[in-house]
């Protein structure tokens, strides 16, 4: 059986839609510029990677003043959704507390995050109890 193609960006895809984020439309040489700033990379594999990547949907070609432009159809959150889903499904067996554990046990987050996260959670449970007595005021 035929494996489905996956919807995600790759490695690769994600750096062009980062070129694309920060950049807005670009050109096929913008975006190579920008790339060939980070890593080697081929013009002809830009646009190989840009075609694979409007056939998947993750950008739109646009007509420019000279020659085609490229604008990402995902958002970055979109984009971050997608992939932190896909971690947590295939490497943390869907469990969000796993993965912030891995975080925290790695040494990964610094005291700075730690205390987001911290606010982060504190928020999250003030609005969960907000909901429950709104809930149970009916």
């Amino acid at each position: 059986m035929a494996r489905r193609a996956s919807t995600q960006p790759t490695e690769g895809e994600l750096e062009i839609l980062k070129v694309l984020w920060d950049q807005g439309p670009s050109g096929l040489g913008a975006i190579h510029q920008a790339l060939k700033e980070r890593k080697q990379v081929a013009l002809t594999t830009v646009a190989t990677m840009l075609k694979m990547m409007l056939e998947k949907e993750l950008v739109e070609r646009l007509d420019g003043p000279r020659g085609y432009l490229w604008r990402p159809r995902v958002s970055r959150k979109e984009a971050s959704a997608g992939l932190v889903g896909k971690l947590l499904e295939h490497v943390f067996d869907g469990s969000a507390r796993r993965l912030v554990a891995h975080l925290v046990e790695e040494g990964s987050l610094s005291a700075r995050e730690c205390e987001e996260l911290r606010e982060l959670l504190e928020s999250a449970r003030t609005r969960a109890g907000a909901k429950r007595k709104k809930g149970g005021a009916r």
